[in-house]
């Protein structure tokens, strides 16, 4: 269940997985990625996905850790 949702603003047509992750200070560094992925769960769009290269377009929702992040192109 979403208790917050933050809104991630980009320029491009999609951000990756493992981009969001630095975006949204979640972790510090792009090495981070990987292990943190390995290790918390993480929906896209309502399914289970841990993929650091899986493409983020305009509207999709990403939960982790109970907080809604969704991608909006500017």
């Amino acid at each position: 269940m979403i208790k917050k949702t933050v809104e991630i603003a980009i320029s491009t047509d999609f951000v990756t997985l493992g981009q969001l992750l630095k975006i949204a200070n979640i972790i510090g560094s792009g090495g981070e990625a990987k292990s943190f992925l390995a290790t918390n769960e993480i929906l896209v769009n309502g399914v289970l996905d841990n993929r650091r290269g899986r493409k983020l377009r305009d509207q999709t929702m990403v939960e982790i850790d109970q907080v809604g992040y969704r991608i909006v192109k500017k």
